[in-house]
């Protein structure tokens, strides 16, 4: 095979294919439908500090080109998942990294000094910030350039882990927020979460979504996160992992053009969870045919003068 390898931080991935948060689960339970040791890295649906049932349904909608979900951060907590779900990475085949949640700094820090109190092989940390923080009237953590290096730097001082915090498109210049998590100690960012959307049954008059509003994500958002992942490659000196609409290796690699020095796959995974392991054999073939590395490709949009 082509040398498919990355380096985010002082963390080598095999190859730049991870599965996204909140889109396969907490990585143990799709092993009859892939093989995860193809993947270079799973990221684990959001934990937070305490149990969360998340929102009453329905919460989510299928929509032209993508869906919306308004799960609600549904997980088992950070004492459960520890106890219950740890023990299983210690022979996995692929590297772990925690997607970490919460209504409040305090939460966040809570949750990551629990997770650094015991012995486990996760590898790092996606940070989503897109949570409301309640302390501040609900404004989402992810749109305050403040509020973003306040955490990341409380989270940088717990942990030698990768540190990846995950930016909202949902902003007025994503650069700037991408700025204060590199200033506080970021190894990488990832780009991006899902876009607000709403939608309406126009038989019924009702919300398609219980809470009126949720996350759009797949294709029909790509062009965005295609914009943001440029920008953020051209403004930041650490690294950008794309997030958004990928579904094919066609996909990945304009990810990878855009700046990507890695991508996670998200919705797709709903339609087929064996997408991420096709793709790594398909970036593969890629490379291999156009005699490539793969890192040759990180930045090389021609754009027109």
């Amino acid at each position: 095979m082509t040398n498919l390898t990355i380096k985010i931080g002082q963390t080598v991935f095999k190859n730049p294919v991870f599965v996204a948060s909140g889109t396969f689960g907490y990585g143990t339970e799709i092993n009859d439908l892939t093989d995860i040791s193809a993947l270079g890295a799973i990221i684990t649906k959001s934990i937070t500090l305490h149990p969360r049932e998340g929102n009453p349904p329905p919460r989510t909608i299928e929509t032209l080109g993508g869906m919306i979900n308004s799960i609600g951060l549904a997980n088992m907590g950070v004492d459960n998942y520890i106890r219950d779900m740890l023990p299983l990475y210690h022979q996995f085949p692929t590297k772990i990294i925690v997607n970490i949640a919460g209504s409040t700094m305090e939460e966040y820090l809570q949750v990551l000094k629990k997770f650094e109190s015991v012995s486990s092989n996760i590898t790092g940390y996606e940070i989503n910030i897109s949570c409301p923080n309640v302390k501040e009237g609900g404004m989402a953590f992810g749109v305050n350039a403040d509020f973003t290096a306040r955490l990341t730097e409380q989270l940088r001082s717990l942990t030698q882990r990768l540190l990846i915090v995950k930016l909202s498109p949902n902003v007025t210049d994503i650069t700037q927020i991408g700025k204060a998590a590199q200033r506080a100690g970021a190894d990488a960012v990832s780009a991006i979460n899902t876009l607000v959307g709403m939608s309406i049954d126009s038989t019924t008059r009702k919300s398609n979504i219980y809470t009126t509003y949720g996350g759009l994500s797949g294709p029909a958002i790509k062009p965005v996160a295609l914009a943001c992942v440029h920008k953020l490659f051209l403004k930041l000196k650490i690294p950008v992992i794309g997030i958004g609409g990928i579904t094919n290796v066609s996909d990945a690699i304009e990810f990878a053009l855009a700046g990507a020095v890695a991508f996670q796959v998200g919705t797709a995974n709903f339609r087929d969870p064996d997408i991420g392991r096709k793709i790594v054999y398909e970036l593969d073939d890629y490379c291999t045919q156009n005699n490539l590395k793969y890192s040759d490709l990180k930045g090389q949009v021609i754009r027109y003068q």
